[in-house]
């Protein structure tokens, strides 16, 4: 019998619920993830920026499919470069294959010591898993080997899921998961195998939504995300709030939107009280506050 989402979690809002706060005069939490994925030559690419030829889908699709190499071969260097340039550590959610498909892109993040967060084996909808437990013990299993470290998080591909998939994710011993993007603030959710986090991602402060379904001007990210985050820092005020904002090499790495990522991790670094922060960080933070219920 499935277990629907509300049955998972009661309702409340950071507005009304007991106030977070940060150590040392901090304010509020921002969560930068890059997403790295494996985008098999053989299926159906994930994502279009050329529109298929007559509306057939095709195999092999070698518009998209080289959209995205693009990314794996030169955007994602960029990024390397901006984040190290602005002294900040993102989440990495990356597909587990990439670490033998593209092991020199695999091992400079690492050696840029970013978080690893679990994003399946290769981008596909979950739902199309035949073994969704055999899958993410793949993931996690060639995570630990490449970086000698158990993943705690995860990030389904696409944010999809089944009514099953958190119990297995639990089931692993993931920690947290960011698929949900309905709150502001960390919240415990039930599942099968005991409480789970949901740290809250982000599908508006996102390039492939802002860049590649909306096909806004190189520049709106940026300000899209600078005002999200003036509100969110006035609402940290009285209770933290943390803002998450996605990345992909092959969209924001484009030679005409990677200034525009420098802007915007400049533009929030000028704040006092910003901690950007790893899942790893915002989980240890929140259990410290709120710990797991029975």
């Amino acid at each position: 019998m499935p277990t629907l989402p509300k049955d998972r979690f009661p309702y409340s809002s950071p507005f009304t619920r007991p106030a977070l706060s940060l150590p040392d005069g901090g304010r509020m939490i921002v969560w930068p993830v890059v997403n790295i994925e494996e985008w098999e030559v053989t299926r159906p690419m994930p994502r279009h920026v050329s529109s298929p030829p007559m509306g057939q889908q095709v195999i092999p699709d070698m518009p998209n499919w080289t959209w995205h190499e693009y990314g794996m071969r030169v955007g994602i260097w960029r990024l390397i470069e901006a984040f190290a340039a602005a002294d900040i550590r993102p989440t990495l959610s990356i597909n587990a294959k990439v670490c033998s498909s593209y092991p020199e892109v695999a091992q400079a993040v690492r050696k840029a010591a970013w978080e690893f967060m679990a994003h399946c084996y290769v981008q596909m909808p979950i739902h199309q898993i035949e073994d969704q437990r055999d899958m993410i013990r793949l993931s996690l299993d060639t995570l630990r080997d490449f970086t000698g470290k158990q993943p705690e998080g995860w990030l389904g591909p696409g944010r999809t899921q089944t009514f099953h998939t958190l119990d297995f994710v639990a089931e692993a011993g993931l920690k947290w998961f960011a698929d949900w993007i309905l709150d502001d603030q960390p919240f415990w959710v039930k599942t099968a195998h005991g409480p789970i986090l949901s740290i809250p991602y982000s599908v508006e402060l996102n390039d492939i939504t802002i860049m590649v379904t909306g096909q806004h001007s190189s520049d709106e990210m940026f300000r899209r995300t600078c005002d999200a985050f003036d509100r969110l820092y006035e609402e940290s005020a009285s209770s933290t709030r943390v803002m998450a904002f996605g990345v992909h090499p092959y969209v924001t790495g484009a030679a005409h939107r990677i200034a525009y990522l420098e802007k915007m991790l400049d533009y929030m670094k000028q704040r006092s009280g910003v901690c950007f922060w790893s899942g790893e960080q915002i989980y240890d933070w929140y259990v410290a506050q709120v710990p797991a219920p029975a």
